[in-house]
């Protein structure tokens, strides 16, 4: 049985954009963000192109049975939709593979002003130095995790009918992922490690599908995904301070 509340999930996302207008926390959501305007402009003018050829190729890979091409409109749609998908998430990894030594210190600042603490940010530079290493070894766990998992879901894309409902897993599988995404930065700051995190996160799954639903649907969103990211990792970490209040000692 699905433990948690969707509802509730929901909501921490709108309160992730609340927080970062905190004046203690803003430095360290505009530095992310540059660097993610100057990615996307990157990422935007490879993919561009990209995105109509990968169109092509899984057309392509269509059966040339005259029922299924009649029904072409429909796979491109369903199609369309989970390469934005993968693309989306892809620019995420990204984003936070470059930016996750910030937004785990940012993380870190929420946590404190959520929790009523001081936020002293003296000695901020050499934390986020120091922390370098840990950060991106976090970063490649969820990359191996996220990797199989989705060569399974585009393998399973490629079986006509059954694909119909492809679409519908991937954004499922996204909303998982942007959950175990961001929580990950406050577990980490509590030194709770990442197949620890996943059960946590399994325990109050519909909580954490109710979190990541939105971020993975504002992912999608050219200009609001540059602000998603540092929202999210607010939001995940309000996520983190009244879902998992037991496990923080």
């Amino acid at each position: 049985m699905l433990k948690g509340n969707f509802f509730r999930g929901l909501g921490y996302l709108g309160e992730g954009f609340g927080l970062i207008r905190q004046p203690g926390l803003r430095l360290f959501v505009i530095i992310p963000l540059v660097i993610n305007v100057f990615l996307f402009g990157v990422m935007f003018y490879f993919l561009a192109e990209l995105f109509s050829v990968m169109i092509a190729t899984a057309m392509g890979w269509l059966p040339d049975w005259a029922w299924l091409q009649a029904l072409d409109w429909v796979f491109w749609i369903l199609y369309g939709l989970v390469i934005v998908l993968i693309l989306a998430y892809g620019f995420v990894i990204v984003a936070n593979l470059i930016g996750s030594p910030f937004y785990g210190y940012l993380a870190e600042l929420t946590e404190k002003h959520l929790t009523g603490q001081e936020l002293n940010t003296d000695g901020s530079w050499s934390q986020i130095m120091r922390d370098i290493p840990r950060a991106l070894w976090r970063e490649v766990q969820k990359i191996a995790y996220y990797l199989p998992r989705a060569v399974g879901l585009l393998i399973i894309g490629l079986i006509p009918v059954v694909n119909l409902v492809v679409a519908l897993l991937w954004l499922l599988f996204n909303s998982w992922m942007m959950a175990l995404q961001y929580v990950d930065f406050p577990a980490d700051n509590n030194r709770v490690s990442f197949p620890a995190l996943r059960r946590l996160l399994g325990d109050s799954r519909l909580s954490a599908l109710g979190f990541g639903l939105p971020v993975a649907l504002a992912a999608m969103v050219p200009v609001l995904n540059l602000v998603v990211v540092p929202a999210a990792v607010c939001g995940a970490t309000a996520f983190w301070v009244r879902e998992n209040q037991s496990i923080q000692k």
